[in-house]
């Protein structure tokens, strides 16, 4: 049985939470990657991937409201309207990343992995041993074990 090791890429392009968002949307269009795992010395502290990075070229939307009793009520919460204005003015990695992301171990098994990705709608899985990012596991890597 295939596992994530089996297909990974071991050699990782990574980035920093002070990596300027042009700098990184530069290094995913250039690589031709979908998402760059996020790293503070060894330590996987986020992913930062090609929709984080889209997110800046939206407008900034109005919630939603109703009003009851002479009362407004937002539909969305003033917590997501704050998050969404910071990833839109985001001028580094770490203002715009998706912190603590999903990670899956080495021997975990290929059918899991496409399950994950399909289900959460994930594109790129950093792949995590002892602690340390070890490699990284796109659709893409998925998909040629069908070619097999």
């Amino acid at each position: 049985m295939l596992t994530a090791q089996d297909i990974m890429t071991s050699e990782v392009i990574t980035v920093t939470p002070d990596t300027p968002v042009n700098q990184a949307a530069q290094l995913l269009v250039d690589k031709r990657i979908n998402a760059a795992p996020v790293v503070e010395g060894e330590k996987l502290v986020g992913i930062i991937c090609q929709s984080d990075l889209i997110v800046q070229q939206k407008s900034l939307p109005l919630p939603s409201f109703f009003t009851l009793l002479d009362g407004i009520i937002p539909l969305k919460s003033a917590k997501h309207l704050e998050k969404e204005v910071a990833k839109i003015a985001a001028a580094t990695v770490g203002q715009a990343m998706t912190p603590n992301p999903v990670v899956i171990a080495p021997d975990t098994p290929i059918s899991q992995v496409a399950a994950l990705m399909a289900e959460k709608k994930f594109h790129t899985l950093p792949v995590v041993a002892g602690g340390e990012l070890v490699g990284i596991v796109g659709k893409e890597d998925v998909l040629r074990t069908l070619m097999d």
